[in-house]
């Protein structure tokens, strides 16, 4: 049987040169790289055949055997052994301290394993069958995850003959000064699991939390993820989420919209009522049922108000711009075709009283001289004329 002692001594005898142990550098490296791509080219098949994460889990250790294997070669050629000594000198680990590191890594790595293959048996669950919601799929996972890492966290602790009661009763001013120390970590983890049971808002909702609103991409325990409509990407801590006030524009599947349009005074009312409401039901995005409405809304400075209200179904920005779009526009059209004027702002001009009643005319710069005299011989105000606007 042939130890390590007879490998060590044979790679010495082959490569005894510092021109050898470069070249076999060299080598080690480019058939690293190989295996490299040799394992990301059988992703897809792998994963073909086994669980997404089960396939990551594999090509993770395969790279890790060939990591260690590599190395350890390269330490022998470049004869470097006496490093690995003098580190275990310095730490000195029992036998049971090495197997007790090893299987507290292997349970850990079991944990992260099995939170990835149970999320990805939900969100398979989710699509296939329909049997749960997206916000449902994110709180089943982190439940899981929570459950499976502390029962890991259990398992190490057994295997270091720790007993969690002792932790508990030692850990009374460590806990005060670690709660002091991240109370705002914790705080957006407990309003994390506050948002996931709550249900302000699911995947793929269009909402509105204090100055940002976008399409929600995200939900973790920490925080919430939404995409704005200039396609930035903003993370809220969940603690704000919880703090602020929430609008969520698609909870209902349908979103109401209301545009203004004014309508000169003289304007027969219900005629234009009647004409603008017409003009909506020719439009094709918003929403036949419920019915469109017009109703007044207010006395504007130059016009009277007509509030216009139609609905969207399914909501996003995109379809709330284009249902505003075609509304503005075919109002707008039927309006020039049945005579009824959308004003423009006006102004009234008058004396003011101090000026003596001065009464404001229409005059062109031609019928006054610079001096401000008229020709007529009578002079005009140009300070108080100036001064009346405004007064209406």
């Amino acid at each position: 049987m042939v130890d390590h002692l007879s490998i060590r001594n044979a790679i010495w005898r082959s490569i005894g040169s510092a021109e050898a142990q470069i070249l076999a550098t060299l080598a080690t490296l480019f058939l690293f790289a190989l295996v490299l791509l040799a394992v990301r080219s059988a992703g897809p098949r792998l994963k073909a055949t086994v669980d997404n994460a089960v396939a990551e889990s594999i090509q993770a250790g395969i790279v890790g055997v060939f990591a260690v294997t590599f190395s350890l070669f390269l330490i022998v050629v470049w004869r470097a052994g006496w490093l690995i000594e003098r580190g275990f000198e310095q730490i000195d680990p029992s036998t049971v301290d090495v197997v007790a590191i090893v299987l507290s890594v292997a349970v850990f790595a079991s944990a992260y394993l099995l939170t990835r293959i149970t999320k990805n048996n939900i969100r398979r669950l989710s699509k296939e069958h329909g049997a749960i919601t997206n916000h449902q799929q994110e709180v089943a996972h982190h439940v899981v995850q929570l459950f499976v890492f502390g029962l890991g966290i259990l398992m190490v602790l057994g295997i270091w003959n720790v007993n969690p009661g002792d932790l508990l009763l030692g850990a009374g001013a460590a806990t005060v000064v670690f709660g002091l120390a991240a109370r705002q970590t914790l705080g957006a983890v407990l309003a994390g699991f506050v948002v996931l049971f709550s249900r302000p808002f699911d995947l793929g909702d269009w909402v509105e939390i204090g100055d940002e609103e976008g399409i929600v991409t995200d939900i973790s325990v920490f925080n919430t993820q939404i995409r704005t409509f200039d396609d930035e990407y903003v993370m809220i801590p969940n603690d704000l989420v919880t703090d602020t006030e929430i609008r969520n524009r698609s909870r209902k599947g349908r979103l109401r919209i209301e545009t203004d349009v004014g309508v000169d005074y003289d304007t027969d009312l219900e005629r234009a009522m009647d004409v603008a409401l017409a003009a909506m039901d020719e439009t094709e995005t918003p929403m036949e049922r419920p019915d469109h409405n017009v109703v007044l809304s207010e006395f504007g400075g130059s016009s009277v108000v007509l509030k216009l209200r139609y609905y969207i179904d399914n909501p996003s920005a995109r379809k709330m711009w284009k249902a505003r779009t075609e509304v503005i526009a075919a109002v707008k059209e039927a309006f020039t075709e049945e005579d009824v004027k959308i004003p423009f702002p006006q102004r009234e001009l008058s004396g003011r009283p101090d000026a003596g009643g001065l009464a404001v005319q229409s005059m062109g710069s031609s019928d006054v001289s610079d001096d401000g005299e008229s020709v007529d011989g009578s002079r005009v105000e140009r300070e108080d004329a100036a001064g009346t606007e405004g007064e209406r």
